[in-house]
């Protein structure tokens, strides 16, 4: 077989659903929405019947920039719009059990912003919340569906590094925390609002769930914000397979020596790149990826151009699995029920923090819910 220096073809961009005839109705119209949820959706062509916010005058700019024709006055409001099949929820983890409990009511399906809750407890109650009332519930762990972290896994899954062995995402970059101002009271910071897409895609990829996580987490002499921004978590998969992330949002140097690097080891090749997003956020840059098969051709290294970002691409991706469930009536890839093994990694990294010592993800199942 003849191979170019893309390699073979890679299945790493969002499935969307076949039609676009359901509607969705949007709660929150802050810079996660404007600049990601949106811009996304308006590629994808999915339909976008009106947007609710607390502050109106904030949908209101934002319905007027993407052409939304309703802005709704409350909550209840956009409940009881028959035009509206699809919630789409994206505001702070704490205000977000309420709303699920009377979306849930509604019977209307869900997207939910992640991380699902400050508590598995809350986290747990959210996905009882929705399979009592029968509804399609995803969340929104758009990392999976960012280009490098796609082709990450579509090679794994495609088994040509082999049996994985080895995750790694390394970040050491200067992170403006200051774009959230909400985020600077918050006692648990990095792991809950940034690391958890990290362990989402780990896990992801790797196609397997962890037995335990050994964390650590720190903050920065002088740092304005109160959370931790400096992590380290080590993941233990069952067998051989292992896990790291390692993360540092504290960079004060030239933003030539920021980094945003993965890398997936197998028994039969590696796959490797960058997150773009991060390497001058906001305005992000394309993902790279490379990688190393035996099966294909031992000792050559196919580097292939990927088309999308994670702001805003990845988005289509969990909106476009949810309105495909609800379309082939299934359970979709990234279900609330899914996303509580995520919770779980998230809550035992936090508790290893505070308790030094590994935490097995059924600790958290069990004695929190």
């Amino acid at each position: 077989m003849t191979l170019s220096s893309e390699g073979i073809e890679l299945n790493y961009k969002p499935k969307l659903p076949r039609g676009r005839e359901l509607g969705i109705g949007i709660i929150g119209a802050g810079d996660i929405v404007v600049n990601a949820h949106l811009p996304a959706y308006q590629l994808a062509g999915f339909r976008i019947v009106g947007i609710y916010d607390r502050n109106r005058s904030r949908a209101a700019e934002a319905a007027e920039r993407f052409g939304i024709a309703k802005i709704y006055d409350s909550l209840d409001q956009l409940l009881r719009d028959r035009d509206v099949h699809v919630v789409d929820v994206a505001v702070p983890a704490n205000y977000q059990l309420d709303i699920v409990r009377q979306v849930a009511q509604s019977g209307k399906h869900l997207l939910c912003q992640k991380p699902l809750a400050e508590s598995y407890q809350e986290a747990a109650e959210i996905v009882d919340l929705c399979a009592s009332a029968g509804i399609k519930a995803a969340s929104n762990q758009q990392m999976r569906w960012s280009p490098g972290i796609g082709a990450s896994r579509d090679l794994i899954k495609r088994n040509l590094i082999g049996t994985p062995l080895q995750a790694t995402i390394q970040v050491n970059v200067l992170t403006p925390w200051e774009i959230w101002p909400w985020i600077a009271e918050l006692e648990r910071l990095e792991v809950m609002y940034h690391s958890i897409h990290y362990l989402d895609s780990i896990r992801s990829a790797m196609g397997m769930v962890p037995e335990y996580i050994y964390a650590d987490g720190a903050r920065y002499p002088g740092q304005k914000v109160i959370g931790e921004t400096r992590t380290m978590i080590h993941i233990k998969f069952p067998g051989d397979a292992r896990g790291l992330i390692h993360d540092n949002h504290n960079n004060a140097m030239p933003e030539d020596d920021w980094y945003a690097s993965f890398r997936f080891e197998g028994t039969d090749g590696i796959v490797k790149g960058t997150n773009g997003a991060l390497y001058n956020y906001p305005h992000g840059q394309g993902d790279t990826v490379s990688y190393y098969s035996n099966q294909l051709e031992p000792g050559r290294l196919f580097s292939p151009s990927l088309e999308g970002l994670w702001f805003p691409h990845a988005f289509m991706g969990t909106m476009g699995e949810l309105l495909s469930a609800i379309e082939d009536n299934r359970e979709p890839e990234n279900s609330v029920q899914d996303n509580l093994i995520t919770m779980q990694m998230m809550f035992a990294s936090y508790r290893s923090m505070e308790e030094n010592r590994p935490v097995y993800l059924q600790e958290i199942a069990q004695s929190e819910r």
